[in-house]
């Protein structure tokens, strides 16, 4: 089996090849884990939940389960942007729960074979890459490989739980749109 990768990183490469679901944000190609991804749902209304985090948007009711809502924009440091008609949300596995992460658009599911799977450059001590699994290479385009389940790191984790049961005890919250902690802005 001729994996066309260096030694050193086969049998990483190997585990990152497969399907993604691939999104765009910001202009940018990204790529989630195919079986990650739960479903894709149009903008809903968000459920806001005070004291959490500017990129916790709230929370949504998905068929009677509280799933809390993340912005991707603003969980990876981008400006926040209106939705528009392309916007929608990605419901994800991390583990313990499901999130659903809010994305400029989704694009496609791609099948990115190992030969096309570059590791992470490096962008200096000071940049935490942790959360990529590599780069792979579509045509002339390239998708960043996220690993979901890093992309929250324990202290975001907490966060969103809190979130949750909070909603569920009966916590006080208002309703918009686009969601979000309305103290916060960006304007």
């Amino acid at each position: 089996m001729d994996t066309k990768s260096s030694p050193a990183v086969a049998g990483s490469t190997d585990q990152r090849a497969g399907q993604y679901l691939s999104f765009v944000l910001a202009g940018e190609i990204y790529g989630l884990r195919i079986l990650r991804v739960r479903e894709i749902i149009g903008m809903t209304d968000i459920t806001a939940v005070p004291r959490t985090p500017e990129f916790v948007k709230g929370v949504i009711n998905l068929r009677g389960r509280v799933v809390p809502v993340i912005d991707a924009r603003l969980k990876f440091g981008m400006s926040a942007a209106e939705p528009t008609d392309r916007t929608c949300i990605i419901v994800v596995d991390i583990g313990e729960t499901d999130v659903g992460l809010i994305v400029d658009e989704v694009s496609e599911v791609v099948d990115i074979p190992a030969d096309q799977i570059e590791d992470t450059p490096s962008f200096g001590a000071d940049v935490d890459t942790q959360f990529i699994l590599g780069m792979g290479k579509t045509g002339e385009k390239v998708t960043v490989l996220l690993d979901i389940s890093r992309v929250l790191s324990q202290l975001d984790t907490s966060a969103i739980e809190a979130a949750v049961q909070s909603t569920k005890s009966g916590g006080s919250a208002e309703s918009s749109p686009g969601g979000g902690n309305e103290g916060n802005s960006n304007a």
